[in-house]
């Protein structure tokens, strides 16, 4: 047990150093010499515990989602916020840019050469959000906010969308296509769960300054 702790220490000290210098050089910019000069480590107890910078990445990304999901469902499960609230708080705490070295990660996903790794994001975040959010729906069904038979579905469809289309590899658009497509979206999420129109739309700030400028 001793040494499996000292295993996840070391390989934690790695992705440590690593998140910093990706943060402060890029992930380009960083080579695999940089890490173990800051660690102080020999190049085989790095390989030991990653093949490759790539596989350093790829256990910051899961480092990362992990802990945004975490922070997710606690925000879930808080009963004393209102359940509009908490679902805006919840799309909050899953944005990746928000977190140290985030925005950093994301540009690092959105290459053409990242592509698996960028596909393991979306499977995180398509199979793991919606049961989230549909906790949050059915507490609404309850109390005559929402309504709607498809609870599950209904989070499943958006997730779907936001995950694809106001992704940048996907979907092509220019500042003011995507800013007709959010309030769009809202109006389609409001019909899905059986509100009154206009009502969801403060959540708009979820997509950011630009959207909330352009509702101006």
């Amino acid at each position: 047990m001793r040494e499996m702790k000292k295993a996840d220490e070391r390989r934690n000290e790695i992705l440590d150093a690593a998140d910093e210098l990706f943060t402060q050089k890029g992930f380009d910019g960083t080579s695999t010499s940089n890490i173990l000069e800051k660690v102080g480590i020999a190049r085989g107890t790095l390989y030991y515990h990653f093949k490759s910078k790539e596989d350093i990445m790829d256990a910051l990304i899961e480092r990362y989602t992990s802990s945004m999901l975490a922070k997710a469902k606690t925000v879930a499960a808080d009963t004393s916020i209102a359940v509009n609230e908490r679902i805006l708080r919840v799309v909050m705490a899953l944005n990746m840019q928000n977190e140290h070295g985030g925005q950093e990660m994301m540009e690092h996903v959105h290459k053409p050469q990242n592509a698996l790794m960028h596909r393991k994001i979306q499977q995180v975040v398509i199979n793991q959000v919606p049961p989230i959010l549909t906790s949050i729906i059915r507490e609404g069904i309850e109390q005559g906010i929402y309504q709607t038979p498809y609870p599950y579905e209904c989070m499943e469809m958006i997730i779907a969308y936001t995950n694809t289309v106001f992704d940048d590899d996907l979907v092509l658009m220019t500042d003011e296509e995507r800013a007709t497509r959010i309030p769009a979206l809202m109006f389609n999420i409001e019909r899905m769960l059986g509100v009154e129109s206009g009502s969801l739309l403060y959540m708009m700030q979820m997509f950011g300054n630009e959207e909330e400028g352009s509702s101006n």
